[in-house]
């Protein structure tokens, strides 16, 4: 990107921020796959700066209003405070808060701090806008049934992109039967509509400099709190005494070992979509193991 388009996005820092525009000296970033992202420096405050192709600019303010309803929960997690979206020549950019981040710090306080975040609940599930599961367009229609929009918005939604993208036969005729008796699942458990961050697996969590636990990429909607507990467990657990801590503050319902599965599916089935085959086949194992849980 040129220096223009820098100049660009400098100036719209200064304008969200309140501070005098001044340039800002750039650090690419690395850990990210989908985004570029860049440390902008200048004489007073430090920015964290995602560029993505013009097009994604409903991408980066749908995870500007995510983090945004996160920091709003009462005693919840950290996040990266948004300033600003737009668009810089052919690419579109979000600026947000730069944290110094740390890998471990206090297990007890994110779980504390996760139970608080669910505790933020809505009268239905869903959001206000549909948002990205990693590069994955993620749908959050308003619905009242959670079964509904389990069924519909994210197991249906990927197992059709899963056939457009090549993996059919016995993973559809399968998934199509646990889709249709999903609501087993859900006999004598109806979930609050809690505020989820909705990717919480172990790479979206860290710790700032105090020790205080900090969320990031959230892929926001209003659902069950086991799924992000579900996630959190499919690749790599968080630490045992933020699971501990978590159920002083709100136990865990009794039918959630069996559910945590059915949850991991759905991340299961988004990462055969975009990473391909051997996702494919977890995905099916998962499918077989739940259709026998019923």
């Amino acid at each position: 990107m040129n220096d223009d388009c820098w100049a660009r996005i400098e100036q719209a820092i200064a304008e969200a921020s309140g501070h005098a525009p001044a340039p800002m000296r750039r650090t690419p970033v690395g850990g990210g796959d989908i985004n570029a992202a860049y440390r902008l420096e200048g004489p007073t405050a430090r920015w964290f700066v995602k560029l993505n192709r013009a097009d994604r600019l409903w991408m980066f303010e749908a995870e500007a209003a995510g983090l945004a309803a996160i920091a709003e929960a009462a005693e919840g997690p950290r996040v990266p405070r948004p300033l600003t979206t737009g668009v810089a020549g052919n690419r579109s950019y979000a600026v947000m808060e730069w944290i110094d981040l740390r890998p471990r710090g206090d297990a007890a306080a994110l779980g504390h701090a996760l139970a608080n975040m669910h505790a933020v609940t809505a009268n239905q599930y869903g959001w206000d806008r549909d948002n990205t599961i990693g590069d994955t367009h993620q749908v959050n229609p308003w619905e009242r049934d959670w079964v509904a929009f389990y069924r519909e918005h994210r197991l249906r939604f990927q197992l059709d992109l899963a056939r457009r993208n090549g993996f059919g036969g016995r993973l559809q005729d399968r998934g199509e039967a646990l889709a249709e008796r999903l609501g087993a699942f859900f006999s004598d458990y109806t979930p609050l509509p809690s505020l989820l961050h909705g990717d919480l697996w172990s790479g979206n969590v860290a710790f700032d400099g105090s020790g205080a636990p900090v969320l990031y990429d959230p892929a926001v909607y209003f659902g069950d709190r086991e799924s992000d507990l579900a996630m959190s467990e499919l690749f790599g657990r968080l630490p045992a005494a933020a699971y501990s801590a978590y159920e002083t503050v709100w136990p865990l319902d009794a039918g959630y070992p069996v559910r945590r599965e059915l949850y991991q599916l759905y991340h299961t089935l988004n990462h055969a979509n975009l990473f391909g085959g051997p996702y494919a086949r977890e995905a099916e194992g998962m499918i077989d193991r739940l259709l026998v849980a019923m």
